[in-house]
């Protein structure tokens, strides 16, 4: 058996995507737990520094905001002037024009604006504004009303008068020393109610976007992983695999020959080469009980032919012709019954090569015989089959199944045809149907038990001494075939026979 027969066929819409997701291989099947385990804890590794970054940033900028806000709160920036200026679309009033543009990447510098609002496209941030309230608290600044928001840098007035005076600038060709703020950083802004209440203090601070270094850090970082990870497994498996290989292959091939010549040297880690051992023992010993069986039923045989022979001789001095006739059938029976069960002691380990044989004739051949003896063998329809086997097993086999046929249902109706399974695999199948009263369900697996007759009584008018069965049974199987018995339902729901059907592998 294959390894990917031993697995548990999927269900449902597995049965269709499973070959294709899941790999049958036991190397593929860790290789592919491990890429999936792997990818698990590069993920999560992932999300955690993610979040240690951002919670790492987040702090950082709060305390920057703190910091202007508690420098702002002491005296540093003063009030804004009692004359108005006409308000920004962003609902300030800058105190501090100043002549030049400020370093904006690093964070303008607070300021002071009679009235301060929230813009539609402000997220407001109120959990950043409780820990800002408790970090101005410590530093004994009054944070009643302090409002935090996130808003798009391009989106603040007071950045967009800073752009406006570096581009100015630029274009009077005066060289600059800083850079201009990311096009898709943020601006966190922070808004606390002056002391003496005349407007507010409104601190800024930068906020970058993510650093692209650390997607490109962690991909680096799982590749490598990666690479040593499953080049050491599969340096792993290649030790372990490699000899299970073999040994499967030993273990299919001892199965089918019974030949123990060509077994598999201990090899890889300590597991296997135990396992490889236990196995070359058992075959070792198999291979000797069945040399041990062999030789002893030669010799069952022998002593038992050899006086039946001297019997058979015995008997033709026996006067009476009913008498010797009935001596001469019970000596037939004997040797008949001891064939048999040589033959299936034989079956297992077949002296003689298989032979590419024409199925159909030989079919034919055996319904001929009993035809010529006056049995009612009927031989239908027969397709050309050519195939490998042995020719006097299948003809051993096909005279047990006719024989029981005509036996038990008076008529044999015999046939040969090609078939396809669900698989698409081709088979040769061989129909032997009787007009017999069947078998009851229960009991068609007991029949090919050894020693098991459909009729109880011992007479030999009615059957052997229940090997058919059984012997053509493991003739087919030593083909690589099978032999299925079931009840033939006429019209009306009855038994209106018994069906052999023998199926012999074509390829």
């Amino acid at each position: 058996m294959s390894e990917s027969e031993t697995l548990v066929a999927p269900r449902g819409w597995l049965a269709r995507w499973g070959g294709w997701l899941w790999p049958t291989s036991l190397r593929g099947q860790v290789m592919l737990a491990l890429a999936f385990a792997l990818l698990l804890a590069q993920a999560i590794g992932a999300a955690l520094l993610y979040r240690a970054q951002a919670a790492a940033r987040e702090e950082q900028v709060t305390h920057a905001l703190a910091i202007k806000l508690v420098m702002a709160a002491r005296g540093d920036v003063p009030p804004p002037p009692q004359a108005q200026t006409p308000m920004d679309q962003g609902g300030h009033q800058s105190t501090r024009p100043g002549p030049g543009p400020e370093d904006v990447s690093r964070g303008p510098r607070t300021e002071s604006v009679p009235d301060f609002s929230l813009q539609s496209f402000d997220r407001v941030l109120p959990e950043t504004a409780r820990r800002l309230a408790l970090m101005l608290a410590d530093q004994d600044v009054s944070a009643a009303g302090i409002l935090v928001c996130e808003r798009p840098i391009l989106s603040d007035p007071m950045i967009q008068q800073r752009l406006a005076r570096r581009a100015a600038l630029l274009d009077r060709h005066v060289k600059l020393n800083h850079p201009p703020p990311p096009h898709d950083a943020k601006l966190l802004i922070a808004a606390l109610p002056r002391r003496d209440g005349n407007g507010w203090l409104v601190a800024r601070v930068v906020v970058g976007p993510d650093d692209p270094r650390l997607l490109a850090t962690l991909i680096l970082q799982t590749l490598l992983i990666y690479a040593v990870l499953v080049g050491t497994m599969a340096f792993i498996l290649r030790r372990i695999i490699g000899p299970l290989a073999a040994l499967t292959a030993q273990v299919e091939q001892f199965a089918e020959t019974r030949d123990a010549t060509n077994q598999v040297q201990p090899q890889g880690p300590q597991d296997m080469r135990r396992l490889i051992a236990a196995q070359n023992a058992m075959e070792n010993r198999i291979i000797a009980l069945i040399n041990e069986k062999d030789v002893m039923l030669g010799a069952i045989g022998h002593d038992l032919k050899t006086p039946l022979s001297a019997l058979r001789v015995r008997i033709e001095c026996v006067e009476d012709d009913n008498e010797r006739a009935r001596m001469a059938q019970t000596i037939e029976e004997i040797t008949r019954s001891l064939d048999d069960i040589l033959s299936l002691a034989r079956v297992g380990r077949p002296s003689d090569p298989l032979e590419v044989t024409e199925l159909s004739a030989l079919v034919a051949s055996v319904s001929e015989d009993y035809e010529d003896m006056g049995e009612p063998v009927e031989l239908g329809e027969t397709q050309r089959v050519a195939l490998p086997l042995r020719a006097l097993w299948i003809r051993r086999a096909l005279h047990n199944l006719i024989g029981n046929a005509v036996r038990y249902g008076s008529v044999a109706h015999v046939s040969l045809a090609r078939e396809e399974d669900a698989h698409g695999a081709g088979w040769a199948v061989i129909r032997v149907e009787d007009q017999g009263p069947g078998i009851a369900e229960s009991q068609i697996a007991r029949m090919f038990e050894p020693f098991t007759r459909g009729e109880p009584s011992r007479n030999t008018h009615t059957g052997g001494a229940g090997l058919g069965l059984t012997l053509a049974r493991a003739i087919a199987e030593q083909h690589g075939g099978t032999l299925e018995l079931a009840n033939h339902i006429g019209p009306d729901g009855g038994i209106t026979g018994l069906v052999a059907v023998l199926r012999l592998p074509l390829a």
